[in-house]
């Protein structure tokens, strides 16, 4: 089960001018300002967009839907957050439904579904998020029935950094159950802005993280933060066993880097899996990757096989969808 802020992509390929233009460097992944607003219209109207159902958590169910029915596995996946009462909600429902994620959507009849630009420039993606109804999920929507529903059978939950903006006592409730229940409980740190400006709550939701995933640049804006130096090996160890409230589950620390090997402490020893890197000229838009190496990483995870597994599984997912526009599923998966 996924929980986070369901958006949809608005994705253009763009030129450095617009990313001057809106004050965005390569790679960012932030909340829109006053500033960012028009952007919306202006990739509308001027840069023949492509609109791909997105969101960080969202995101990563699609994939591991993806590899779990490449497996002979359907139906395992579910994802709540919440969407207006308008086209794109009902854009990003589809998209979810066509992918075999069923969805259980909070509905707010005021607000209009989140958006998030994305500017691809040279297959790099800068991300500019206007949460709007995604912002507005309340923990009252986890007391329906057709939530504990959900929640109760679920047996692995995920949760990224990004959600950590908007309820943080939806992360405990939920935290809670998977501890008293002796489940795995996921996060993702997701973006540099998370680790700086909202420590506390990344302190309360790390407490029940059995596995952390992020990427080089959110792991040293993490041991930079907390003075845990710069050696990523280093970092990723001490948080693996940094305090958590289940002690039934040892924490295991995940950091990708891109085409650097990825960063895997389990059981108190890290290892660096190598990544077999992409030509350039195959490489289309690295928007999705994090997500997409979540999606491989737990659907292995849920069929029970090994790190070492889950890893293979989340490069092969990170790299296929880096060869689309946005978090696209065109094929069977062959995995």
């Amino acid at each position: 089960m996924g929980m986070g802020n369901p958006l949809l992509d608005i994705s253009s390929t763009v030129g450095q001018e617009m990313l001057d233009k809106y004050g965005v460097k390569v790679d960012d992944a932030i909340l829109a300002e006053e500033k960012h607003l028009p952007i919306y219209k202006d990739l509308v109207d001027n840069h023949a967009p492509l609109f791909i159902a997105g969101g960080a958590t969202q995101n990563s169910m699609r994939v591991a839907q993806w590899m779990l029915t490449g497996a002979g596995i359907s139906g395992s996946t579910t994802f709540l957050g919440c969407i207006g009462k308008d086209e794109f909600g009902e854009k990003l429902a589809n998209c979810a439904k066509t992918d075999g994620v069923s969805t259980n959507y909070m509905i707010d009849e005021t607000t209009a579904t989140g958006t998030c630009a994305v500017l691809v420039k040279d297959g790099e993606r800068s991300l500019i998020a206007n949460l709007a109804a995604a912002n507005n999920f309340k923990k009252e929507h986890l007391l329906t029935d057709e939530s504990k529903a959900i929640y109760e059978k679920a047996k692995i939950y995920y949760i990224a950094g990004f959600f950590l903006t908007v309820s943080v006592e939806s992360l405990v409730h939920i935290g809670d159950h998977a501890v008293e229940k002796n489940k795995i409980f996921c996060l993702n740190l997701s973006a540099p802005f998370i680790v700086d400006f909202f420590g506390d709550a990344v302190a309360t939701a790390l407490e029940y993280a059995d596995y952390l995933f992020c990427n080089e640049t959110e792991a040293a804006a993490y041991g930079k933060k907390h003075g845990l130096g710069d050696d990523l090996k280093e970092v990723a160890l001490k948080i693996a066993s940094s305090s958590k409230k289940n002690s039934q589950r040892e924490r295991t620390v995940v950091f990708t880097q891109g085409s650097s090997g990825t960063i895997v402490v389990n059981k108190g020893k890290a290892v660096v899996y190598d990544v077999v890197p992409l030509a350039k000229d195959e490489l289309v838009d690295t928007n999705g990757a994090g997500d997409s190496f979540v999606g491989g990483f737990l659907a292995q995870i849920a069929q029970g096989n090994s790190i070492e597994d889950a890893v293979k599984a989340g490069h092969f997912a990170a790299r296929y969808i880096i060869q689309q526009n946005g978090c696209a599923l065109n094929d069977k998966c062959e995995f």
